[in-house]
């Protein structure tokens, strides 16, 4: 008799995102003439940059020909993508990582989850509350945690609560862990870290022999020079951290798929018989086993980030969705909402009015101004009362949504 993987039965109903699109398809059937401006899902809006189209309009033509052709590409990505990735990312921020620590892949979301495959089910894992659900929802996929209590919380992971209270900065846990989550400039609350905070994580887990799951996908969004892009910025980093990185935020790669992940090679790890081994060797094989790539074309415009004229490019795209949260969140504050982050990072957070619950504002939201965003719930128990607007979206869709949301919810 074929059996099932029952941890997906722990899952609570249904992922928090499929779950905006099917009240909002609901919505929009009942309502077919309204215009909707979408400002939950993180995707970008904007055309990606020229010289990224223009790299993988030349690749295609090296398809057409025999001579520069390419089938399958290097699991690990293409050296001259890696290298470029090493230079402008790291070195240039007097991080020591090599080309060869770099593994492309087609999504950070993906290498949150796959990177679990090489860790067991014996590890304490931490994650922040709220957080972005993926982390949480892979986990319970894999079978590192028990069922979810009334909240969503599920047993076995260790809940760091973030709210304004402490900054959305979470305390380092008093217990021992060893897998920690950290997203900075955060998702959802949009909260940046400093080198100093950074340091004390790095210090927690090397004293501890833990490991820290770093998700840098906005780090682009950083204007402020004190605040580190990189969690190898801090000394010590490469013997306790994993860094996932993504093009899909800054170059506007959220369809077209590619990101990568940084596995230092002094990352160890423990056996059962308490010897060390090298985490590179494992994700390596891993790659190697249940990854073809990411295709050349894509490669080939994810290079030309990296060039003088899409270096400018990407950084003009940056500051255009920079502007956005920066009309949101004054257009809210007069409005005398309680708003958060919006300040080196896309994100928006603010504290749902009128008591609202998070996903009775979303429903109101909805309703009375035709604008959607992302119940602060759907990322945890402590994200209740809160919720998220996303600053990805055009000029035009962002001052209106604003204007709608003023004019129905002016306090």
């Amino acid at each position: 008799m074929t059996t099932i993987n029952e941890n997906y039965l722990k899952l609570k109903a249904g992922y928090l995102f499929p779950e905006i699109a099917r009240r909002v398809k609901n919505f929009s059937e009942a309502n077919p003439n309204t215009n909707i401006i979408k400002l939950g899902i993180g995707d970008v809006t904007e055309p990606l940059p020229e010289a990224c189209r223009t790299a993988m309009i030349k690749a295609v033509e090296d398809m057409g020909d025999r001579a520069t052709f390419q089938g399958y590409g290097p699991e690990q990505g293409y050296g001259w993508l890696r290298e470029k990735i090493a230079a402008n990312d790291f070195q240039a921020r007097n991080c020591d990582i090599d080309a060869s620590e770099i593994f492309v892949s087609d999504g950070a979301k993906c290498d949150t989850g796959n990177i679990l495959d090489i860790f067991s089910r014996d590890n304490k894992i931490a994650v922040t509350d709220p957080v972005y659900p993926v982390y949480v929802d892979t986990n319970v996929m894999a079978g590192h945690t028990g069922k979810a209590n009334d909240k969503g919380e599920y047993d076995g992971l260790v809940y760091l609560p973030i709210s304004a209270e402490n900054n959305f900065i979470a305390d380092i846990p008093s217990q021992k862990v060893d897998l920690i989550y950290l997203c900075f400039p955060n998702n959802p609350t949009g909260a940046t870290a400093t080198k100093d905070y950074l340091k004390i994580w790095v210090d927690y887990a090397k004293a501890r022999g833990s490991i820290i799951f770093f998700d840098a996908a906005y780090e682009a969004f950083i204007t402020d020079d004190s605040l580190p892009h990189s969690i190898y910025e801090i000394e010590g980093a490469k013997d306790c951290a994993i860094e996932f990185r993504s093009f899909s935020k800054n170059a506007g790669f959220t369809g077209t798929r590619c990101a990568f992940t940084v596995v230092p090679k002094t990352l160890t790890a423990k056996v059962s018989d308490e010897s060390d081994i090298e985490l590179w060797k494992l994700w390596s094989r891993r790659q190697c086993t249940k990854f073809n790539g990411v295709s050349y074309i894509v490669q080939r415009g994810a290079e030309a980030v990296y060039s003088d004229t899409g270096k400018a490019q990407v950084k003009k795209l940056v500051s255009f969705y920079l502007e956005n949260a920066q009309i949101i969140c004054n257009q809210l504050k007069r409005a005398k909402f309680k708003v958060y982050g919006g300040v080196n990072s896309p994100y928006i957070w603010l504290k749902t009015p009128y008591n609202l619950s998070s996903w009775d504002f979303f429903d109101k939201l909805l309703q009375t101004a035709h604008v959607v965003g992302t119940p602060g719930s759907g990322f945890g128990a402590a994200g209740e009362g809160y919720f998220r607007i996303s600053a990805f979206n055009s000029r035009k869709n962002i001052e209106e949504a604003m204007k709608r949301i003023t004019t129905q919810f002016s306090m």
